[in-house]
Order: C-alpha cells, then sequence, then structure tokens
C-alpha cells in the first residue's frame, strides 16, 4: 500500500509539473498573441506625423527623480521649455519615469505625470514614456539629489530600478504595481503615443568607483527582467504601441536576429514597433542600421542621437530620418544639471570651460540656441 501510495504522489508530481509547463507555454504565447501584427503597426504609424523631438528633462533637474519629486517638480520651467522646443517644430518627447517615484507617492506621482502630459498636450507634444533604464548610477536613492559634479557629463543620473532589485531575481515582481499602475492609468490616453519599457538593457556604469556597484552578468538579469516588463504591459493591453531599443552591438547583424544576442532579439522580436539609438559619427553607419533594421518591416524609432563631437550632428543625421520617416529623437533640448553639453569622456577628463562643440542640447538655459544656423535648419528640415 505505501508503494502504490508513493507512486501515486510521484504520478501527481510529474503531472503537475508537466501542467506548470503547459501553463508557462500558454504565458508565452499569449504574450506573443498579444504583439501587434505589422499590418496594425503601420496603419497606427502612417496615421502620425513625422516625429522629432528630444529627450526632454527639465534644465532644473539633473535625473528622473529631481524631475518628478513632489518637492523638485518644476512646472514653470517644464511649461517654458515645451513651449521652446514647439517653436521649434518639434512634436514628440521621450520622457523618462523611476520605479522608487511610485514606491515614494504613486498617486502624487500620477497626478504629475498628467501635469506634464497637459502642459505638453498645449504645445501639441506627444510624449513617450521610458519605464526602465539600465544607465548611469547603479544606486539610485530618494531624497534631495546631488549637486551636479562641475563639468561633468551626466554626473546624477540614475538607473531603474537598479542594481539593488535588478540582481535579485525574486525582487523583480516589486515592480509590477509600477509598471501596471503607470500604464493603466494613460494605456488609452492620446497624449501617450509609445511605451518604451527599457532603456539600454545591460549598459554598464563605467564611471569612477560605479562600475564595482554593478550587477555581474548583468545581461542575464536585464534580459530576464525585460521579458517580465514586457508580458506586464501587454497585460494591460494599452491602445499605444510598446517598444525596447537596440542599442549595441555589431550593426550588420542587426536585422538578422539569429545573430544577435539574446537580449538584442527579444528586444527587436517583442517590440510593435521598432527602435534603436544611433550616436554614429558616420552617416553610413547609420544608414546601415536603417537598412538592416528595415528587415523586420515595421515602423522605425530612433530615440537617441546626436553626439557632435563625433560628428553626429542635426545636419548629418537629420535630413536621412526625414527621407525615410523614422522618428528623429535626439539626447537633451536645454541645458542645464545633467551637463550633456560635456562629453562622455568628460568622467576621466579635466574640461576647464564649456566645449566649443557641444555634444549633446540645443538651447541654453535662456533660451537662446547653441549656434543659430543649428536651430535655423531643424525648423527648415522640419518644416515649421
Amino acid at each position: 500500500m505505501k508503494t502504490i501510495c508513493c507512486l501515486s504522489l510521484v504520478c501527481l508530481i510529474v503531472l503537475a509539473c508537466g501542467d506548470l509547463k503547459k501553463e508557462s507555454h500558454k504565458v508565452n504565447s499569449s504574450e506573443n498573441n498579444y504583439r501587434w501584427s505589422k499590418e496594425k503597426a503601420w496603419d497606427w504609424y502612417n496615421e502620425q506625423p513625422w516625429f522629432v523631438g528630444s529627450n526632454f528633462n527639465p534644465s532644473t533637474s539633473i535625473n528622473q527623480l529631481e524631475f518628478w519629486q513632489e518637492t523638485t517638480f518644476d512646472p514653470k520651467t517644464i511649461e517654458r521649455e515645451l513651449k521652446w522646443s514647439a517653436e521649434l517644430g518639434m512634436n514628440l518627447h521621450r520622457v523618462y519615469l523611476h520605479n522608487l517615484l511610485w514606491k515614494q507617492d504613486s498617486i502624487g506621482f500620477l497626478d504629475r505625470l498628467n501635469t506634464y502630459l497637459t502642459l505638453a498636450n498645449k504645445y501639441q507634444i506627444k510624449t513617450m514614456f521610458v519605464l526602465l533604464d539600465d544607465v548611469w548610477h547603479p544606486v539610485p536613492k530618494l531624497g534631495k539629489q546631488p549637486e551636479p559634479i562641475v563639468r561633468v557629463h551626466n554626473s546624477g543620473w540614475v538607473q531603474a530600478p537598479g542594481a539593488e532589485i535588478l540582481r535579485d531575481s525574486s525582487r523583480h515582481n516589486e515592480l509590477k504595481p509600477y509598471i501596471q499602475g503607470v500604464v493603466s492609468k494613460f494605456a488609452n490616453d492620446p497624449r501617450v503615443v509609445v511605451w518604451d519599457v527599457y532603456n539600454e538593457p545591460d549598459n554598464v556604469a563605467q564611471q569612477p568607483g560605479r562600475k564595482a556597484l554593478e550587477v555581474p552578468n548583468k545581461h542575464i538579469y536585464s534580459l530576464a527582467l525585460l521579458k517580465k516588463v514586457v508580458h506586464w504591459v501587454r497585460e494591460v493591453k494599452p491602445s499605444q504601441p510598446l517598444t525596447a531599443g537596440i542599442w549595441k552591438g555589431n550593426i550588420a547583424n542587426w536585422g538578422n536576429p539569429d545573430s544577435l544576442s539574446k537580449l538584442d532579439r527579444f528586444m527587436v522580436e517583442h517590440s510593435d514597433v521598432i527602435s534603436f539609438h544611433a550616436y554614429d559619427g558616420d552617416s553610413v553607419k547609420v544608414k546601415t542600421k536603417i537598412k538592416e533594421l528595415q528587415n523586420y518591416g515595421r515602423p522605425i524609432l530612433c530615440t537617441e542621437y546626436l553626439a557632435r563631437g563625433v560628428g553626429n550632428t542635426f545636419e548629418t543625421i537629420l535630413p536621412i530620418f526625414k527621407k525615410e520617416k523614422i522618428a528623429a529623437i535626439n539626447w537633451g533640448f536645454v541645458a542645464g544639471k545633467t551637463n550633456t553639453i560635456y562629453p562622455w569622456i568628460s568622467w576621466d577628463s579635466s574640461f576647464v570651460h564649456e566645449p566649443d562643440v557641444w555634444h549633446h542640447d540645443i538651447l541654453r538655459p535662456d533660451g537662446s540656441p547653441y549656434s543659430q544656423a543649428e536651430t535655423d535648419f531643424i525648423k527648415e528640415v522640419i518644416g515649421y
């Protein structure tokens, strides 16, 4: 009798494991079914104008936390700078959020997001929200943010969720209320046009003192989290497309999923619209990226570009995007606390004054342009 019971128990365990595998397969199949068809993606994109804009962070904020926390949220500066971008002809901004803001004050955070969207809509500017980010400081902290390190590029930008949660896969589910709460709130809001679910997954902090804080084998954890985030967003079924931008690897292989890393392949195969970053100084490389990504047969958005010091300028890149009707979203708008007029190498070199050639950004804090000829060119290409 004991032998029969033990055998029965073993059978039950085997059957249960089989059911879990089936359930897992259902989740994966369901997730793929939610992905927009190519036809739906093009129907959506063909109804849109040519999107041109910036990664928007007000000049008074050093990072995402200072942008959105109640004590430092600055609608006066935000509106002034949105107005300036509209005067250039911009119609879309990519805007970073952070999971800690939800943890701190979810209701207030959503209210401030709505305030921002109301201000942007006033100037006919749409929004692409970015939910997570693997770039710069691995240890984000709420509260008062540090003052900028003088003449150092993005000294205070923080990762989301950061190393503490990312390295512990058992804590990934802590992010689900944030992801689904924000997406649900604006899932049918016409002011939001795209969800960028995860910026540059597997990017690693290179700055002195920060690299040691990074997650070992980060790509494993970033991919695991990305899969969960995509599934959580798909569960909400927003009316807007979602994307995660490819940003590294051999660009000659970007159009062949079999040649991509598991992380990059997941990004391109689970995005409704394809997005990418292009800081290449050689316009031929940018054209190569576009040609490769066109193999996926979906609309394409460039969610980061502009690195003047290597030749990646509005004059060289923007006409390429216009010709192909690729959304063009450069990094930075008004120079401020992020110090992104300085190049990436400012982390390990000493600048004693403002660089003659700005790295990112377009306007000074008073609204005057870094280059009048450049802003005239932007207006001309946009046709504003």
